[in-house]
């Protein structure tokens, strides 16, 4: 389902998941880096839903043959992207890098992404339509 390097599944018009994902400091840890929008048409978007994974709730990260999914995504993210001495690199380890402290987070950081989504009168992704694979029904 994905290459060499990480593929990380996101929603693309959530400011603060694509702020999250751009500040990631990937590359140097594992190369190749591409950052999928869940609300185009990308192939790899279908195939993690038919395999039952909802957008809606969670981010999903494509590393060597795995699906990561929700909190075990960020925590992946918190633990590759470890290196640096940014704020940010900081902020993110402390709260990602214990898993037990990413299951207990990330729930709260998702709820607030579907409110914010629902206060600026932005729609779910939800599922791709069997008649056009770029839109949704």
């Amino acid at each position: 389902m994905s290459g060499p390097g990480i593929t990380v599944i996101y929603d693309g018009e959530c400011p603060f998941c694509a702020s999250y994902v751009s500040m990631m400091r990937l590359r140097q840890a594992v190369g190749a880096v591409e950052l999928v929008s869940a609300r185009e048409g990308d192939p790899r978007v279908r195939a993690v839903q038919d395999a039952g994974y909802d957008l809606d709730a969670g981010m999903v990260v494509l590393w060597q043959d795995e699906v990561f999914f929700g909190d075990n995504a960020v925590h992946l993210l918190a633990t590759l992207s470890a290196g640096g001495g940014r704020l940010f690199d900081r902020i993110q380890r402390a709260a990602f890098a214990d898993p037990r402290r990413a299951a207990r987070l990330y729930p709260v950081l998702a709820a607030g992404r579907r409110l914010f989504l629902r206060l600026a009168g932005r729609t779910p992704i939800g599922p791709l339509s069997e008649k056009n694979p770029e839109r949704r029904e």
